[in-house]
């Protein structure tokens, strides 16, 4: 029973560092620069790009994870089952995720992401603002591909 609640433990401490790792990302590279009496340079900054980086390690880092509980010997039967069902599923997700961002970008936007968990869908696109018609048609592509309804679809408009 101890091994379960340290593999959670772990599974915890590396979803929250993601959230660090996030924020401060964020927050370290916008910051604004000076460079002399009336000059100021704004840092180069792609929040897509790095959340894609951010996600790809914590992603690899639990299919790690998973992997490890099925490849070790001292894992119950019903543990190695669970850790495949999970990994199975993050995988399903990551496809998931990948699909929607490609068809989002293919209604005109630069770049898209899409986070899932089982109650919501968040679509975060590269954008200064949204109109009515473009939220209407993200939300048209994230309903005909998932179960979610409209009340569980965020679309958020970053620059």
């Amino acid at each position: 029973m101890l091994k379960k609640k340290t593999k959670i433990i772990i599974l915890s401490a590396m979803v929250l560092l993601l959230g660090i790792t996030g924020y401060l990302n964020i927050t370290l590279n916008n910051q604004t620069i000076s460079t002399g009496a009336n000059q100021t340079t704004t840092s180069t900054y792609n929040y897509f790009d790095s959340y894609r980086t951010d996600r790809s390690a914590t992603r690899d880092q639990e299919i790690l994870y998973y992997t490890a509980i099925m490849q070790d010997e001292s894992s119950s039967a019903d543990d190695k089952a669970k850790a495949q069902e999970k990994k199975l599923a993050l995988i399903d997700e990551m496809e998931n995720e990948l699909a929607l961002e490609y068809l989002i970008k293919g209604l005109g936007f630069s770049d898209a992401i899409v986070t899932t968990s089982s109650s919501y869908i968040n679509v975060i696109v590269k954008s200064s603002e949204l109109n009515s018609s473009e939220v209407a048609k993200i939300v048209s592509v994230v309903t005909e591909n998932t179960d979610f309804t409209l009340s569980a679809i965020k679309v958020i408009p970053v620059v």
